[in-house]
């Protein structure tokens, strides 16, 4: 069974931050206690933060530390930030736009509140008012939850969905060390130089011949030549979509500098499928985003249409993982262009790759390091797209096992498979997707 229960009626405080005086350096400097800002909430746990405030600040102004497990929800920001929520994994401060929930553990699972909290995003955000539409903390302490009246069954509705979470975070971990160990091998071999000689030592810190290169302003290894990035790969730039719109049901999700950085989602643009076969992007495909945002990215999110304003990058020469590093190494280049006003808007043209200057390696150089670093490029491709298939499952059974409509259990309704993978040694729940909870 479940009830509704007011969270201020299962919470022990409720509670906004403070930002201590930015003019005083005794808050600030050489600070050691975490402090959040609502730009970090949104991610299933936070374990640290960007900004740290000094013990000075804490004795002497009205700021809290929160304990670990604290529930926190922003209660500013016009775009996506309000409403998002995040249990803080270590004692942390916040600013004032965080509003800061202790769950009572004898009355409720803090994991089983968050995700529940999850579900009730847009529920949060239409509570905001004002000009700027903001929550407030008597607005959060007087909002619903429902909740089973079982602690356990709570705790077990909470692990199924963490374990999914669990592998998700792992995963991404490992794709954070993949690509700095990818990143670094790249840059060792062809930036720094010091790809193995032929006894097997690193070139240039063993006294290979360097020679200087009168362009790039430095020294370069002897027999390599210096090209343009549209000597090593083709650039590709998307359509204007908004001209070929679907007349079916058959349609492309149109991916655009937003999906770039968050996937396709429900309000994703459509496209007709009847584009031509260039626009088209596969998973492993390079985009690079040439306007106002620069970055680039290895696409994972599935079929889609490219958008004007985006490069799809690829070569018949050169493999993927040259061209992505470079391209890659090479954007710190553009995006000090953009900055020094170099460039129209931030905008990067055909002439500016024309213009852009790499040492190039012999190919059986590059197609050595391909060797090493294409499974590990094709790794980071599959953990990505094994998240997605998780996030999916995950808000699939989310709202499902909070409305009773899934319950846990051990009959017929078995996600054995999935929880086996994001939770390997852990408890398997089987769920039944009949009934309400006992």
């Amino acid at each position: 069974m479940f009830k509704s229960i007011k969270l201020k009626d299962i919470s022990r405080t409720i509670g906004s931050g403070v930002t201590p005086l930015r003019s005083n350096a005794d808050f600030w400097v050489k600070g050691t206690i975490s402090w959040l800002k609502t730009e970090q909430l949104g991610e299933h746990k936070i374990y640290d933060t960007t900004e740290k405030i000094t013990e000075f600040a804490v004795r002497n102004t009205s700021i809290k530390v929160f304990p670990k497990n604290t529930l926190s929800i922003a209660m500013y920001g016009e775009g996506r930030t309000r409403g998002n929520v995040s249990i803080l994994k270590n004692e942390m401060t916040t600013n004032q736009a965080c509003c800061n929930i202790v769950i009572d553990d004898t009355k409720a699972d803090y994991e089983y509140v968050y995700y529940f909290l999850k579900t009730q995003y847009q529920k949060l955000r239409s509570l905001s008012s004002g000009v700027r539409k903001n929550l407030n903390s008597n607005d959060i302490k007087e909002f619903e939850v429902k909740i089973p009246k079982s602690l356990l069954i709570q705790r077990q509705i909470a692990s199924v969905l963490s374990a999914l979470d669990s592998k998700i975070e792992l995963n991404n971990k490992i794709n954070m060390e993949l690509e700095a160990m990818a990143k670094t091998l790249y840059d060792y071999w062809f930036v720094q130089f010091d790809f193995p000689n032929t006894e097997g030592k690193p070139y240039k810190s063993s006294g290979g011949e360097m020679v200087y290169n009168e362009e790039l302003k430095r020294e370069i290894p002897k027999g390599w030549e210096v090209k343009d990035l549209l000597k090593i790969a083709s650039f590709t730039n998307g359509l204007a979509c908004q001209k070929f719109r679907p007349t079916n049901e058959n349609y492309l999700p149109v991916i655009k500098i937003r999906e770039m950085n968050d996937g396709i989602s429900i309000n994703t643009e459509k496209v007709s499928t009847d584009i031509p076969e260039k626009y088209i992007v596969q998973n492993g495909d390079v985009l690079f985003s040439w306007s106002a945002t620069l970055d680039v990215k290895i696409w994972t999110g599935g079929i889609g249409a490219l958008n004007q304003h985006i490069f799809k990058v690829n070569s018949k020469v050169y493999p993927r993982s040259f061209y992505y590093f470079q391209l890659l190494n090479y954007l710190e280049h553009f995006k000090m262009m953009a900055s020094l006003r170099k460039t129209t808007m931030g905008h990067i043209t055909q002439d500016h790759l024309k213009e852009s200057r790499i040492a190039l390696p012999p190919l059986n150089f590059i197609e050595k390091l391909d060797s090493i670093l294409k499974p590990v490029i094709g790794k980071i491709i599959q953990n990505k797209i094994q998240n997605q298939e998780l996030a999916k499952l995950r808000d699939w059974l989310l709202p499902m096992l909070i409305n009773g409509q899934v319950t846990v259990g051990n009959n017929d309704y078995v996600v054995e498979d999935y929880l086996g993978m994001a939770a390997a040694g852990e408890v398997e729940y089987k769920l039944n997707k009949i009934g309400k909870h006992g």
